[in-house]
């Protein structure tokens, strides 16, 4: 018999004539607790992945993909994706970091900025980013590449009236403007990843997507060096606004082009290949692609969810410390006897060593898969121990103090990103990975709308309130929540493995005949799917 003989047979088996059809996705909601469905449910194409109409053409035409091309597959996804969206990453946090750089130049004198100015602005950025988290059901209603390519276009824009700021109240609305824009971006980001990813290779690229915003510390730093030592009548601070809006404004061009909304769609996949990435992501994760359908029932189990709640306690308490960023630069000039170029070259170091830090975070979850609780708990302890130094090294000892704020800074960015990645891999359901993703980013915003006003002027040079409030609560009391989480998913994933496995059919009603579906294909949620295994 012909191969497509056998597909044509093997298609049929799968499809049975039936007599009625009914939507059963709301009801779902009075089942979510249930970790398995009744057999023989039936679903309208409305609730299945947004994947499977092309799987549905191409699944049974596709061979299964040898080791070696999966080899070869894994490392092109991993390649293409991480770097399109580190690039992103890359210059979202160069946009958040120029203010605290253009602060070293003219700057605050142009703008009549004071410290707490500073603080204000920084807070109305993520006044600006909460609001903003209502865009976030553009991304699950539209094409993703076409709002990226919104949104970055109106990031550049931003960027660009920088220029014409001349005083704070300008100031002021351009950072709330900003952050109301580049609030979708990292959940964006994250989900893309995600529907290209395995749930392990997810977190274990994490901290290496997340060396793009320690990096760029490194690459601004380096602008800002060269900037200094121009000669122009154009004010330095605007200069490398230009500088950092024409690189946006070439990743716009990029983003509009080559950016994948799935990997239905992506135009460095072939087919073939498009296909076995769809396999071995709903394989490993037991979860969905995409779903352009909002589901009422999955925004509820995301509320109702108590590792939902963790997540977001860690993020309000961790991000606390988040503005430690934007002052480092003001830090630096405080310790004492620190020029502008002196400032520029210690960034540097401290950015190069933090993103070090990151690419032994990947490598060791890249062989150590499943240890995501413990290394938020290892990568946290150089912050904590920084900080407490920050706090009892006398003043005067100035290498001691620089050498314990690099460290102090950018390190519990790794932390950060682990628990962000895991966030989405620890859940299933598309509307309830969105639902998560903007709880979490709206408890992260809090804590940076709060973080700048730890850091009150009168408190200045050694801001000591500001440094316990990060030992106690950003680098203790928030990893160990980490640990809460692994102890509960852990629970779980005991509670599935000790029962016995029931195979459940469930059917997708597709123009009247009823086809074979399983739980990633039908969009299940990790509450609802018994065969989903959450990553630790």
């Amino acid at each position: 018999m012909s191969d497509n003989s056998e597909n044509s047979v093997t298609s049929e088996k799968k499809k049975v004539l039936i007599n009625d059809t009914r939507d059963l996705s709301e009801s779902i909601s009075s089942n979510n607790n249930s970790s398995d469905f009744l057999p023989n449910k039936l679903f309208t194409s409305r609730d299945a992945d947004a994947t499977f109409e092309f799987m549905e053409q191409h699944d049974d035409n596709t061979p299964l993909i040898t080791p070696q091309q999966e080899k070869k597959l894994r490392r092109k996804v991993a390649f293409v994706i991480v770097t399109l969206t580190s690039i992103i990453d890359f210059l979202l946090y160069s946009d958040k970091a120029t203010l605290s750089y253009a602060s070293i130049f003219e700057l605050w004198k142009d703008t009549h900025l004071t410290q707490n100015r500073y603080n204000n602005a920084n807070t109305l950025f993520y006044v600006g980013y909460i609001i903003g988290l209502v865009n976030l059901i553009w991304v699950q209603k539209f094409s993703i590449r076409r709002v990226m390519a919104v949104m970055c276009t109106s990031w550049t824009i931003i960027i660009f009236l920088h220029c014409i700021a001349y005083n704070y109240q300008g100031i002021y609305a351009l950072r709330f403007f900003l952050g109301f824009v580049e609030a979708i971006a990292v959940p964006t980001l994250n989900i893309t990843m995600n529907q290209f990813l395995t749930p392990n290779e997810k977190n274990a690229y994490a901290p290496l997507f997340y060396s793009s915003c320690i990096g760029c510390g490194v690459f601004v730093s380096l602008i800002a060096y060269g900037i200094l030592h121009a000669h122009s009548t154009v004010h330095t601070w605007k200069l490398f606004m230009i500088i950092i809006g024409g690189m946006t404004l070439l990743t716009t061009l990029v983003v509009y082009y080559i950016y994948p909304s799935n990997p239905t769609d992506a135009k460095f996949l072939s087919h073939k290949e498009k296909v076995w990435v769809i396999r071995r992501v709903q394989r490993d994760s037991n979860s969905s692609i995409e779903q352009k359908r909002i589901k009422r029932y999955q925004v509820i189990e995301a509320l109702r969810d108590p590792v939902s709640w963790l997540f977001c306690a860690f993020f309000l308490l961790q991000q606390l410390a988040n503005n430690l960023t934007y002052m480092q630069n003001i830090l630096f000039e405080n310790i004492g006897h620190i020029t502008n170029l002196d400032t520029t070259i210690v960034s540097i170091a401290s950015g190069g060593f933090a993103s070090v830090c990151a690419l032994v975070a990947t490598i060791f979850l890249l062989y150590k898969p499943n240890f995501t609780a413990f290394s938020v708990v290892f990568w946290s302890l150089p912050s904590l121990a920084a900080c407490i130094a920050m706090v009892t090294i006398p003043s005067g000892n100035n290498v001691a103090l620089l050498a314990m704020l690099c460290l102090a800074s950018p390190i519990f960015g790794i932390p950060w990103i682990l628990m962000f990645s895991w966030s989405i891999t620890s859940c299933a359901g598309h509307t309830k990975r969105i639902t998560r993703n903007a709880m979490v980013m709206f408890w992260y915003c809090i804590a940076n709308i709060i973080s700048p006003q730890l850091w009150q002027g009168k408190d200045a040079p050694r801001f000591v309130p500001a440094w316990v409030v990060q030992i106690v609560l950003s680098f203790f009391v928030a990893p160990s929540l980490a640990l809460v989480i692994w102890f509960i998913l852990r629970r779980r994933n005991i509670e599935r493995s000790s029962k016995i496995d029931i195979t459940t059919d469930r059917y997708l009603d597709i123009s009247g005949e009823k086809v074979v579906a399983n739980g990633a294909q039908l969009d299940l949620t990790d509450l609802e799917n018994s065969q989903f295994i959450y990553p630790l």
